[in-house]
């Protein structure tokens, strides 16, 4: 794929390593792209990628609680998120529930594939669809109409 993506990539605390190894399985792809991460996601996915040898273009912003979620989640209504990959820890309660919420609810407003789990983490990043310049999706038609 010639088409440089930004891409969002987020993973709870029991969800982390699960991030790390899926980010190591797809790192070739991943390094052809930007990857913006909430703060620790960030720092164990860099460090994993350097112990291996890994360039990529990283930018952490600020931990899940701290208000990484919602920065990530402004990104994503400014139209610079192309996809987002959140792995979510669907078993134990979050103190920042509001801003996943939130994070979620925007990507799906704003039409960005949003992946929380593996297999739809592959399925997106593989897709043919990134390859064509002319496909454009288009947006819902509640957004359409509220405009």
């Amino acid at each position: 794929m010639d088409k440089q993506l930004t891409i969002a990539l987020v993973a709870h605390d029991n969800r982390k390593a699960d991030m790390v190894e899926w980010a190591l399985h797809n790192a070739e792809l991943l390094s052809k792209h930007k990857l913006i991460c909430t703060g620790t996601t960030g720092s164990l996915i860099q460090k994993a990628f350097e112990e291996k040898g890994i360039q990529a273009d990283i930018t952490c912003m600020n931990s899940g609680p701290m208000g990484g979620d919602a920065e990530i989640a402004a990104l994503v209504v400014r139209k610079q998120i192309s996809l987002a990959i959140f792995l979510i820890d669907d078993l134990n309660p979050q103190p920042h529930e509001a801003d996943i919420q939130m994070l979620l609810r925007q990507c799906r407003v704003h039409n960005v594939p949003i992946a929380c789990n593996r297999y739809s983490a592959d399925l997106m990043i593989t897709s043919s669809l990134w390859e064509h310049e002319d496909y454009v999706p288009s947006m819902p038609r509640y957004v359409k109409f509220q405009r």
